[in-house]
């Protein structure tokens, strides 16, 4: 049987600088290309299997690929005000927004990608400070009348992007279409999920792109693997 591999696509998109480099918005469309070329080789990687012939490894394909399921938000189009320039601001033009429509409308072209879209909560949406600045005013190296309009980004909080990792999980392992499941994720919202894949025979694999995992996740799965290379900074977890 096939195996499914699903990625939590704010997660992707969070680690991706961390280990192919930055992601430059000035080029949204070729930016895009990129970011879904490398997404579709780590994961597909998943379905090697290392072997030993004439005393060399080798990496074999031994596995059938189900999909690739790719969980994302589209991006917010309404106009907002910057608190600080007192700037009109819209949101479906800026950079990220581009960005983002591009990556959907690559996904969608490729083979066996499946795109699953949740929303962004706009209602509850907000403008915040952005962490580094945060901890810079914390410190008392940045004064509150220094804030300029690049210190504050418009946050919204993502919905159904998690519900709807479960409820393929649950369908995939209910209706025996694979025997085996791999994650790309890096939070613990998946366990009610993989506890019941596995209790319905699913290999459960956890891919967090080398981040650290919890030590009391390693009972809900059934092995960890990053296929993405690893960031110099960081170890395996």
């Amino acid at each position: 049987m096939p195996t499914a591999i699903l990625i939590d696509g704010g997660f992707f998109l969070y680690r991706y600088p961390k280990i192919y480099g930055p992601i430059d918005l000035s080029r949204p469309e070729e930016e895009a290309k990129r970011v879904s070329q490398d997404l579709y080789r780590l994961a597909v990687k998943h379905l090697d299997v290392k072997k030993r012939r004439a005393g060399k490894v080798v990496w074999v394909r031994e596995r059938e690929l189900y999909r690739i399921f790719f969980y994302d938000c589209p991006p917010l189009t309404k106009r907002v005000h910057n608190p600080l320039s007192k700037k009109a601001i819209n949101l479906s033009e800026t950079p990220t927004a581009r960005f983002h429509n591009a990556l959907h409308a690559e996904l969608k072209a490729m083979r066996k990608v499946a795109l699953r879209l949740g929303y962004l909560d706009e209602h509850n949406a907000r403008w915040e400070i952005k962490p580094p600045v945060l901890e810079q005013l914390l410190k008392g190296k940045k004064r509150w009348e220094d804030l300029n309009a690049d210190d504050v980004y418009y946050y919204a909080r993502q919905k159904g992007v998690d519900m709807r990792i479960g409820l393929d999980i649950a369908s995939m392992a209910f209706k025996k279409q694979v025997d085996q499941i791999v994650l790309i994720a890096g939070d613990s919202d998946f366990v009610p999920a993989a506890k019941l894949a596995r209790r319905e025979g699913i290999d459960f694999i956890l891919d967090p792109m080398w981040n650290p995992i919890r030590p009391d996740l390693y009972e809900h799965i059934d092995g960890l693997r990053s296929t993405c290379p690893k960031p110099k900074t960081e170890g395996q977890p």
